[in-house]
């Protein structure tokens, strides 16, 4: 008996011996204007120092060239700037797509909204890059119903902003309907379609729900920022053109 009532005290003291959990009760905190005027840590400045001026030089490194500037606003339904981005994916990651499925894509549509800047005239660096394509979206290929390719269509037609686009050639006629669509050349066809988007758009963003219906996706682990480097370090000059992918009639 005597020993059990050793064991339980020494239970007892054990127990009282653990820590309590600690529990945030209450935190503090300031707003800090930053500007010129604090004064610079020169120890983390000195550690900083090195890498910024690596970063720097990797980000100014010229890849290719283009004699005129092109901004997302050139014009309402296609623009040369939108249809250099889907031309670069059409591209760049068909090859990629091709011989891991044997299969080619037939379409690229990007988002309007996700075109962060635009490239001014003269020397394309890893910079502009990062400025049009900020996020860490990646290459992905959906495989889309005739009816699903027919929706992402109408999507176009009735946004009628200029997403960039390839593969497709659609024609409004004069108040803004759907006269004709064409993918490469043949009118769409009761089979699949490979169409070539971000990550963040087959996912419905941008309202694009018709790539929620998709019967297979594949991701290509490319991501856009990293195939537009790719691309403008393979073009020697970049002069894309406002053409008939996405046109409208005026009669």
């Amino acid at each position: 008996m005597r020993q059990f009532l050793i064991l339980i005290l020494i239970s007892i003291s054990i127990c009282s011996c653990t820590k309590s959990p600690t529990i945030l009760v209450k935190t503090n905190g300031e707003q800090v204007q930053i500007s010129d005027s604090i004064e610079k840590n020169k120890e983390l400045e000195d550690f900083i120092s090195p890498y910024r001026e690596r970063i720097q030089e990797e980000m100014s490194a010229v890849l290719s060239y283009t004699p005129k500037a092109m901004f997302k606003s050139d014009a309402q339904l296609n623009t040369p700037l939108g249809n250099m981005m889907s031309d670069a994916v059409l591209e760049m990651a068909n090859p990629i797509f091709e011989k891991r499925t044997g299969h080619k894509i037939d379409v690229v549509i990007l988002n309007y909204g996700g075109i962060r800047s635009g490239i001014n005239a003269g020397e394309v660096t890893t910079r502009t890059a990062y400025n049009i394509m900020p996020f860490e979206n990646e290459v992905a290929v959906a495989e889309l119903a005739s009816e699903e390719l027919k929706a992402l269509v109408n999507y176009l037609v009735k946004n009628k902003v200029a997403h960039p686009i390839a593969g497709l050639q659609i024609t409004l006629n004069a108040e803004g309907l759907l006269k004709e669509v064409k993918v490469n050349g043949e009118h769409i066809q009761n089979k699949s379609y490979y169409v070539a988007t971000s990550d963040y758009l087959i996912k419905g963003g941008d309202h694009m729900e018709f790539f929620k219906k998709s019967k297979s996706v594949h991701s290509l682990d490319y991501k856009l920022r990293n195939l537009f480097i790719d691309y403008f370090k393979k073009k020697d000059t970049i002069a894309p053109k406002q053409d008939n992918r996405f046109t409208k009639l005026e009669n």
